[in-house]
């Protein structure tokens, strides 16, 4: 069956969000928000607060509420153009084969105060400054231009050899007068020479623009800055096979055709304006995707499900077999339930923006070729993420291991925050607990300090445990320490929290 996908892009005044929609499926989602747009791609002139030879790093003032975070391997280095300067763009490419030299010590290469230019390659993540590099790259449709570098790459996306070596030897020809490198991006696959031409025409443009700011801007200031994300939408997820892309905003609906007839001709007429009554994401069931999205369990069809769980050292993935018992053997029914689960995964990763390093447990296996085929299967399913990634085999615990590059903030930690109540754990003491901490802290409290009476202010599930449940021991403690104990609800106080007052 040939695969529909469609691009949503619902617009409103403080926040846009991108969709991508295959077979009426929501694989991808997008989100910009007005008041804090990502910064990844954009270039900044800088300032190295502290060199830090200890961790080959170095802390960097771009500006943001958070010095960025800047590694001697990516501080630009003066090398010959098959060097390997560069490595994976996110299509895959690389630019050049050989490793680069060893990494000198960052004293030699930075030093405090030092006025430096850098792109961000990953946005502030929770506690984290942004991560920077000193290789900058800037995209457009078809190429990513390496100022610093004469390579020339190809995505990795690009399979077929002759289309290979007719992309690298266009592009090898037109830069050579620019004096820069470019990796060819998987988009660029069928292109005239003519549509690279003016790729690297805009793209020579843009990286003038760039050095002319960055001799006269202050510290702090952004020199160049990513498109919006409805452009970056139709910049990077727009290929041959998407069938649509529908706009709710008349405004930036235009702006993206405007775009579009001047880098993409071809595909222009297939974006289209969205004025139907119903909100657009509501039509699609996207909107109750996302909320699905949030949620730890993920149904399977055949009645099993799997179970994610962020943290932050890694994200784990448990399938289990829930209400699903098969036709046949047990080791059928695990096999086709790690099948489905595989493809489930891969999908889940995508649309969460799930990254760093992934744990699948799956359900034990003892056929070796049904776990080849398992493996198989999320490979082939992770081929249509745009995402690095990279898969392990079934280790020895029957794991499966891999890694998928994160550059932004997963989707629930881009639309939700940490409970109040747990702080995030996810559990909270019982009534009982915490009427047993209450009763050590006001014995403390007697021996610390002297008062004749103590108020103890506690949640309504905590008072009424005391007041019930537990009003001999109180009666015990008040003839204990001579003192008189008087007990308030306060709605405001969640299960863990209270009060012991020395009156």
């Amino acid at each position: 069956m040939a695969m529909s996908e469609e691009i949503l892009v619902n617009v409103t005044p403080r926040e846009t969000r991108v969709a991508v929609v295959e077979n009426g499926m929501l694989q991808e989602l997008h989100i910009e928000r007005g008041w804090r747009r990502g910064v990844v791609g954009n270039i900044y002139k800088g300032k190295v607060q502290r060199v830090m030879p200890g961790m080959q790093a170095a802390f960097v003032d771009i500006g943001l509420a958070r010095a960025a975070f800047l590694h001697a391997n990516d501080i630009l280095r003066v090398m010959p153009a098959a060097s390997g300067e560069y490595g994976p763009n996110e299509d895959g490419a690389t630019a050049a084969e050989t490793p680069a030299p060893p990494t000198r010590p960052i004293t030699e290469l930075l030093r405090d105060g030092q006025d430096i230019v850098v792109q961000v390659v990953k946005d502030p993540i929770g506690s984290k400054g942004a991560r920077l590099t000193m290789q900058l790259s800037v995209p457009s449709r078809y190429l990513v231009m390496l100022p610093q570098s004469k390579v020339v790459g190809v995505s990795a996306r690009i399979e077929d050899d002759v289309e290979r070596a007719r992309l690298k030897g266009l592009v090898s020809e037109l830069a050579m007068t620019g004096g820069s490198g470019f990796i060819i991006r998987t988009n660029a696959e069928g292109q005239p020479a003519e549509a690279l031409a003016e790729d690297i025409a805009y793209l020579s443009r843009v990286w003038g623009l760039v050095e002319e700011r960055a001799r006269n801007a202050a510290v702090g200031t952004c020199i160049y800055d990513d498109l919006s994300l409805p452009m970056r939408a139709v910049r990077d997820l727009m290929r041959r096979d998407v069938e649509k892309v529908k706009v709710d905003s008349r405004e930036t609906c235009e702006k993206l055709r405007v775009f579009a007839a001047q880098y993409m001709p071809g595909l222009a007429e297939r974006i289209e304006l969205y004025s139907g009554a119903r909100p657009i994401f509501d039509l699609y069931g996207v909107e109750d995707e996302i909320q699905r999205a949030l949620q730890k369990e993920v149904p399977l069809k055949s009645g099993g499900y799997l179970v994610i769980d962020q943290t932050e050292a890694m994200t784990t993935v448990d399938v289990n077999t829930g209400s699903f018992v098969g036709q046949r053997t047990l080791e059928e029914t695990v096999y086709r339930t790690n099948l489905e689960a595989a493809q489930s995964v891969a999908r889940q990763l995508r649309l969460r923006n799930l990254g760093g390093i992934i744990i699948i447990d799956f359900i034990d296996m003892h056929d070796p070729e049904h776990r080849r085929q398992v493996l198989r299967m999320l490979e082939k399913s992770l081929s249509k993420d745009h995402a690095k990634t990279t898969v392990y085999d079934f280790s020895p615990l029957g794991l499966v291991e891999m890694t998928r590059k994160r550059t932004v903030e997963s989707l629930e930690r881009q639309l939700c925050e940490p409970c109040p109540a747990c702080n995030g754990r996810g559990t909270l003491k019982t009534a009982e607990t915490v009427t047993y901490e209450i009763f050590r802290e006001i014995t403390r409290a007697v021996r610390q300090f002297d008062a004749e009476r103590l108020l103890v202010i506690a949640s309504p599930a905590v008072v009424n445990r005391i007041t019930e449940e537990e009003s001999t021991a109180v009666a015990e403690l008040e003839e204990f320490l001579g003192k008189s104990i008087r007990f308030q609800q306060d709605d405001q106080y969640v299960q863990e929290h209270y009060d012991v007052v020395l009156l």
